[in-house]
């Protein structure tokens, strides 16, 4: 399994039953693909659609349904379209439980810069700035680092798509939570070390749920 299918697959884990869940473009669109069936997750794109299901390689794809990034996509059994005022009056409203997000940096106070690179032309922000705001939980699902330069920064330097509200960073390495005193690594992945994820996270992190580590 490569690095983004494992994040992808350990996202998937932090659903809860019922739960509505918005998935950005990129990395977090493979999540869809790995929730518990046992689990009744519906999948929600803010330009219009409600109840999502990924297409599989012999599925015959409608032009006239896709997600967010423009990826072809299906629709489940009760799913529903309707225009761009109604999708983000559903997720200013704050009726999306979990929005799940890939990042160019995250710092130690949940601050999340995703949007923009100086200097870059880039089509526009989205609704990063609206679902990250109004949803009740954010993950950030990206790689622990970009061509060996660390995300996980003690503050972001790029310009931030929002503040304090990243709750979880989920990554090939670590999964790691955002508290009000800093970040708090949660769980080490099978194939990471502790030394591994100290060496390539900028941010201070409380480990001592894995004090008996040899560091």
């Amino acid at each position: 399994m490569n690095p983004k299918e494992y994040i992808a697959q350990r996202v998937a884990a932090e659903f809860e039953h019922g739960d509505v869940v918005n998935l950005g473009i990129g990395l977090p669109s493979l999540i869809s693909h790995y929730v518990d069936p046992q689990k009744d997750i519906t999948f929600q794109s803010e330009n219009g659609l409600l109840g999502l299901v990924p297409l599989n390689d012999h599925d015959v794809s409608d032009p006239n349904l896709t997600n967010a990034g423009g990826a072809p996509t299906g629709i489940a059994i009760g799913g529903a379209c309707f225009d761009s005022a109604q999708s983000f009056a559903m997720i200013r409203g704050g009726h999306i439980d979990v929005t799940v997000i890939g990042a160019l940096q995250v710092d130690a106070s949940g601050n999340i810069a995703n949007w923009i690179i100086p200097g870059k032309k880039v089509p526009g922000m989205g609704g990063a700035m609206d679902l990250v705001v109004g949803s009740q939980k954010v993950i950030v699902a990206m790689l622990h680092t970009s061509n060996g330069v660390r995300k996980i920064l003690k503050k972001c330097t790029l310009p931030l798509t929002a503040k304090s509200q990243v709750n979880l960073i989920i990554t090939e390495m670590a999964v790691i939570e955002v508290t009000p005193s800093g970040l708090k690594l949660k769980e080490i992945a099978p194939h990471s070390s502790l030394k591994e994820i100290i060496a390539h996270t900028e941010a201070p992190l409380d480990f001592s749920l894995f004090e008996h580590t040899v560091v």
